[in-house]
């Protein structure tokens, strides 16, 4: 009988085990991550209509800081009630200097998976302050480690459109052949062709390139998340978003746009009136700011959840509507294995609830 021969069998068949286990193991941790974000999705829209009343009680008074810091104060009051081990990675805020989480604040209630958030509490401040469309509550949720932090520092170019374009468009093609590409692959005119985007100083020469290809446009004041979703949305009137905004921004409609497997791409935008040590800092931050990153590179894996409620009615949207003691808000959820896309009316009683009894009379 040959000992060593056996020995050399038997280690080999402990090795195999080992790794056996070890990927039933991993199997099982993936699959529980999976399904506690499946489960977790209804939690989430609970998060953005909190942050979509606090800004809402303020609609229309003129204070930016005001909304912001509401929308944050409630959308913290419901995340502390979730079960989930979180992180804010990335919020919108610093950059205007307007009341935001905190960078790497922990959230929720410590139970449950361990879920990393990019927020944007109101994307619309401006609008919802001057009561004008468009503002929403938005968040992007996955698994610790799969959403790429954009700081809010500066702008970033975007382009976001359906299935149609995945692989077909890039940020480095002039603008009228990014339309054209579009327009081509969706099988439509020009004139039929409906492009969306902010309207802003620094987006006049795009504007003025539009024009004169004679595609139909939608100038918005605010919220380039939504014009981004409604992008991929078919029979929403809208098949282009283009031009310069804010990176958390980016991170979030990515992962609207991968769920609903659109192609989005994103780039540092310079500008030259940017701060000098800008690049320097976003390089510390770890951004490639040279780099075109895509939806799958923002928005990493296939465990993802988008949530958004409205602030003011806009394209993707309606807006909260309060009623005696209390407030209807419309939200959308939707994730990723499945393709999920789920909207929602909530009726809210403020008298007795866990998060709102605490900020109102």
């Amino acid at each position: 009988m040959n000992t060593k021969s056996n020995k050399a069998n038997r280690n080999v068949m402990w090795k195999c085990a080992h790794f056996n286990y070890q990927m039933g193991h991993m199997a099982s941790w993936r699959m529980g991550i999976l399904v506690s974000l499946r489960a977790l999705a209804p939690s989430l829209t609970r998060i953005t209509i909190a942050g979509a009343i606090g800004a809402a009680l303020h609609i229309g008074q003129g204070n930016c800081d005001l909304i912001d810091a509401k929308a944050v104060e409630f959308s913290r009051a419901a995340l502390a009630q979730t079960d989930i081990e979180g992180e804010v990675i990335s919020c919108e805020g610093p950059k205007d200097n307007a009341p935001a989480f905190t960078h790497r604040e922990k959230v929720g209630t410590g139970r449950g998976p361990k879920v990393e958030f990019v927020v944007d509490p109101v994307d619309g401040t401006t609008a919802a302050s001057k009561g004008r469309k468009d503002a929403i509550s938005a968040l992007a949720c996955a698994p610790a480690g799969c959403l790429q932090i954009l700081p809010d520092d500066g702008y970033y170019f975007k382009v976001a459109t359906d299935y149609h374009s995945i692989g077909k468009t890039s940020v480095d093609m002039p603008i009228e052949e990014i339309v054209r590409t579009v327009a081509r692959e969706k099988s439509l005119p020009l004139g039929n062709l409906t492009v969306i985007m902010l309207e802003r100083d620094r987006h006049l020469e795009m504007l003025t390139a539009l024009r004169k290809l004679g595609v139909r446009i939608i100038l918005i004041p605010d919220g380039d998340i939504a014009a981004a979703v409604v992008s991929c949305i078919p029979q929403s009137g809208v098949d282009l978003l283009l031009g310069a905004g804010a990176g958390p921004e980016a991170t979030i409609a990515a992962t609207a746009v991968k769920c609903l497997g659109g192609t989005m791409l994103v780039k540092v935008w310079r500008d030259k009136n940017d701060d000098p040590k800008r690049l320097d800092r976003l390089r510390l931050a770890g951004v490639d700011v040279d780099k075109t990153y895509c939806e799958d590179e923002l928005a990493k894996g296939r465990e993802l959840v988008f949530a958004a409620s409205g602030v003011t009615k806009g394209e993707l949207l309606d807006g909260v509507r309060l009623i005696p003691e209390g407030a209807v808000v419309h939200s959308i959820c939707m994730r990723l294995p499945s393709g999920t896309v789920e909207r929602s009316e909530t009726t809210l009683r403020f008298k007795g609830h866990p998060v709102y009894k605490q900020f109102l009379p």
